[in-house]
């Protein structure tokens, strides 16, 4: 808007310039023309030679010795041929008046005429003196555009500092990972850039009493999701005393021959329960203590033999399955909880024959991919429902909706294989299409070479 503004006062100021100049020269030629002395027998030369006139100054005369035309070229008075004479005296017709006319070989003329003569005084002076003034003009314009220009963006730059830093803090915040684990957010937008006297100094104070309030609501989670787990972690432990009572008073009690069928099998039934009780209340203690960085012992673990073995347990638990085995011929070594990560595998190959149909085939794979030791479990069962996929690992969660429900299971199998992988600090996901189904686990590996 600036540049176009400029442009148009430049543009302006020339015209009237331009306008201005003419006139001047204008006024000249008819002055000049006005004071004209010369007799009858004079010729135009004898004229310019006999007066003081300035370069490119052309004058035709009539009188007695016809019509005749020259100019000054610098020091000397020069003719002027018959087409150049005839071009002067048509322009003005034999009449006073003021034109400007193109004379060929000399440019052009603002020229001014009375009943004998013709004066015309070059255009030269009045262009070249244009010329200058749109150059400088041009300069100037472009000149104090640049200024400008600068001056704008250090206005700018200063004036949006404070918005830069609401934004690195915005982005700070944005890369802390919140959806687990003790988090606490400590970055905020300096004070000085914070001054709630300027629009953006408000955003940047907003953005602190956000962080301040969000900051608070996660040390709340944080110290609600301890409590809930030292809860987990006590009830648990202290149930295991009361379901092992239950357990062994059932078994003592289905020793009696004198039991009725009816009291015989209300005891089993009890004894059933209070098995899977047990089981549900081992894996939510297993799981609080994951998540408190306990539980493991780490060892040298060899996964192929691991994978091997957890198959070899497979196979009487799913004889209507068929169990394949793919490892390498040397063996993959890493450092971890060998009867954890065998629990991993287990449940693993578990969730596999529980919910696909008798006939799957099941595959476990054991390779090394760079610095990791991978572990794969595929199936080529129904798949997994996508609506669940993602909750997967979810602790209680369950597929039933794609897969047929054949036990009553707690939903912890798999998130209980995630927390110990992630305890090794691994990986655990999931591929499912049907008849595709693959889940894999990622270690880091103990180098094939130590030296």
């Amino acid at each position: 808007m600036v540049a176009i503004i400029l442009a148009i006062i430049a543009l302006g100021t020339s015209a009237i310039l331009s306008n201005v100049l003419q006139e001047n020269l204008q006024t000249k030629v008819q002055s000049q023309v006005q004071e004209l002395r010369f007799g009858p027998q004079n010729t135009a030369s004898a004229v310019l030679t006999a007066g003081f006139f300035e370069p490119g100054t052309v004058l035709v005369v009539s009188n007695f010795a016809g019509v005749t035309g020259a100019y000054v070229d610098g020091d000397a008075v020069r003719e002027l041929d018959s087409d150049q004479i005839n071009d002067v005296v048509n322009a003005l017709m034999g009449a006073p008046a003021s034109e400007v006319i193109d004379l060929p070989g000399l440019g052009e003329y603002r020229v001014a005429g009375t009943g004998s003569a013709v004066l015309g005084l070059p255009l030269t002076d009045v262009t070249s003196t244009i010329a200058q003034i749109l150059t400088t003009i041009a300069l100037v314009t472009a000149g104090g555009l640049v200024l400008l220009g600068s001056i704008i963006a250090i206005v700018i730059r200063a004036g949006l500092k404070p918005l830069r830093a609401v934004a690195e803090t915005a982005q700070r915040v944005a890369a802390v990972r919140m959806d687990q684990g003790e988090v606490s957010i400590t970055a905020r937008v300096p004070d000085e850039q914070a001054d709630e006297r300027t629009e953006i100094g408000q955003v940047g104070s907003a953005l602190n009493t956000l962080l301040d309030h969000v900051d608070a609501s996660l040390s709340a989670r944080q110290q609600n999701e301890e409590l809930m787990r030292r809860f987990v972690a006590d009830a648990s432990h202290e149930l295991r005393t009361p379901l092992a009572s239950i357990r062994g008073y059932s078994e003592l009690s289905l020793r009696d021959r004198t039991l009725s069928d009816t009291s015989h099998e209300a005891l089993s039934r009890i004894q059933a329960q209070s098995l899977r009780m047990t089981t549900l209340v081992e894996d939510l203690l297993l799981l609080a203590r994951l998540d408190e960085g306990q539980e493991l012992v780490y060892g040298t673990v060899d996964l192929t033999q691991l994978a091997l073995e957890a198959v070899g347990d497979a196979r009487p638990a799913g004889p209507g399955h068929r169990w394949e085995i793919d490892v390498p011929d040397e063996p993959v070594h890493l450092a971890g909880d060998t009867s954890r990560l065998h629990q991993v595998v287990a449940n693993l190959l578990a969730n596999a024959r529980t919910h696909t149909s008798e006939g799957t085939t099941v595959t476990v794979s054991v390779r090394r991919d760079g610095g990791e030791a991978v572990l794969r479990v595929h199936d080529d069962g129904p798949g997994v429902d996508p609506a669940v996929a993602d909750e997967l690992f979810e602790r209680f969660s369950r597929a039933d909706r794609s897969r047929a429900r054949k036990t009553g299971g707690t939903g912890l199998g798999l998130s209980i294989a995630r927390a110990i992988v992630e305890a090794h600090a691994g990986t655990i996901s999931v591929s499912s299409d049907p008849g595709d189904t693959t889940f894999e686990v990622r270690l880091p590996a103990k180098p094939s070479d130590p030296a």
